[in-house]
């Protein structure tokens, strides 16, 4: 099946609140338990996360890694907003800021000891940039995850994956659910794209029949 693509952007305020209300705490809290695994001498310094989203996975790395602090980017407004409402509500406003732009617009290199990345880059219609972009922006040595979803073979098991997952979820967040899959990358297409961007040393796993993690070092 080709990749179907979606919008960039989620800006639908009914898109986002349903995004933000639905139930992503055992995925999210794996993702940052992920990377404290793949990454255990990790501590400390400043972390970039691209696509944040309504802010949960930063909140939660920032719990997880005190004395750590976390930017989050989204070139969603509606996101920012509830993220940043969010920290607040959390008590992490001193260590976890947000941007709203596009990170393809990040201006400077080497800022970051590390980056993570969630669920992003099936929204990116050049996912080269994504990868140049990361590789500028931390510093040499630093650590990287970045995970999203896997593209079926067929939009049946696509719709599968969905009534399997997202059974009991509102129809708009099994809507997107469905198109996200679709507009997804397999997991031949991230590594010919680690491959064209020098990034060979960043390990690819497939961790479950919906998931790719991207994990290693940038040297």
């Amino acid at each position: 099946m080709e990749r179907i693509l979606e919008p960039e952007l989620m800006e639908e305020d009914s898109q986002v609140l349903a995004y933000a209300q639905a139930d992503f705490e055992a995925e999210n809290q794996g993702f940052v338990d992920l990377f404290r695994e793949y990454f255990p001498e990790f501590s400390e310094g400043q972390v970039f996360d691209l696509g944040c989203g309504p802010g949960d996975i930063p909140i939660k790395f920032a719990r997880m890694f005190s004395t750590c602090r976390v930017t989050g980017v989204d070139a969603s407004a509606p996101m920012i907003r509830l993220a940043e409402q969010a920290v607040a509500q959390a008590g992490l406003s001193d260590r976890v800021t947000f941007r709203c732009a596009r990170f393809q617009d990040l201006p400077g290199a080497s800022l970051a000891d590390a980056a993570i990345s969630n669920s992003l880059l099936h929204h990116v219609p050049n996912p080269l940039q994504f990868w140049n972009k990361l590789r500028q922006l931390v510093r040499p040595g630093a650590p990287v995850l970045v995970m999203d979803l896997l593209r079926p073979a067929s939009p049946e098991e696509a719709q599968a994956i969905v009534d399997r997952y997202a059974a009991d979820e509102p129809e708009i967040l099994r809507r997107d659910f469905y198109n996200s899959l679709l507009a997804a990358f397999t997991e031949d297409e991230i590594a010919s794209q680690l491959a064209r961007m020098n990034l060979t040393r960043l390990l690819i796993d497939v961790i479950d029949d919906r998931h790719w993690v991207v994990g290693g070092i940038i040297h």
